[in-house]
């Protein structure tokens, strides 16, 4: 596809590949994703969704099948390979936050700027002061994240996700765990992202408001893609 960023041929994943407790979560799934689209993926609990974004982001091998992120085939790389393409162009935001308690919202969204360097640097911590103050969060940027409400800690799980620049964000029920009004907040800061930096966003979701409001709908039933709409 014409200016495509993520490519998926006919993965499939199996656990457990010939042992008695075989079980096989994708079939055969073939996705494109354009650069700047921001996409919804739906589907009923156990559907395979979650494991879906774990292999689109690096975080596990399908066992047969091709992934291309930015037009390179991922299936030959070795694991020091994988961390450097996904740390370079993948973020991440999960339902729950992940943030280290003990740390401040600044300090929080400099790690992954920190893993990438090895060390702090000006430029790193201008960098997460910039994310805190586009995620809204300038006033409370110093206090540690366990003193934060849960939208605003779910902001800097963002500012984060954003710290190395990724062509792609993949958000796994970002919203499941907040109430209505962080819940409008956090997406309108995704889409945000999406329009002003063109990122790419995969949002996986139960929330069908939030779901209508993407560019498009992949659902998936049974580890297949069963709608696309």
């Amino acid at each position: 596809m014409a200016n495509s960023i993520l490519d998926l041929n006919h993965i499939n994943k199996v656990y457990n590949l010939g042992e008695p407790s075989e079980v096989a979560v994708l079939h055969d799934i073939n996705l494109s994703i354009t650069k700047g689209e921001f996409v919804a993926i739906i589907g009923p609990s156990g559907s395979g969704k979650s494991t879906l974004l774990n292999i689109i982001g690096l975080l596990d091998r399908p066992t047969s099948g091709q992934l291309r992120i930015n037009g390179t085939d991922t299936k030959g790389l070795e694991d020091a390979e994988l961390t450097r393409l996904r740390g370079h162009t993948i973020g991440f935001v999960f339902q729950y936050h992940y943030l280290i308690s003990a740390f401040t919202a600044l300090e929080n969204v400099m790690m992954p700027l920190l893993v990438d360097h090895g060390f702090p640097t000006d430029k790193a911590e201008q960098r997460a002061v910039e994310l805190i103050e586009r995620v809204g969060l300038t006033k409370v940027g110093h206090n540690r994240s366990n003193n934060m409400s849960g939208g605003q800690q779910q902001r800097v799980a963002i500012a984060r996700a954003l710290a190395m620049n990724p062509d792609i964000l993949l958000a796994d029920e970002p919203t499941g765990n907040l109430d209505t009004e962080s819940t409008k907040s956090i997406f309108s800061l995704m889409r945000e992202v999406n329009r002003t930096n063109g990122t790419s966003i995969l949002l996986i979701t139960h929330n069908m408001d939030l779901a209508q409001q993407c560019d498009r709908i992949i659902k998936v039933v049974d580890g297949r893609i069963v709608v696309e709409q």
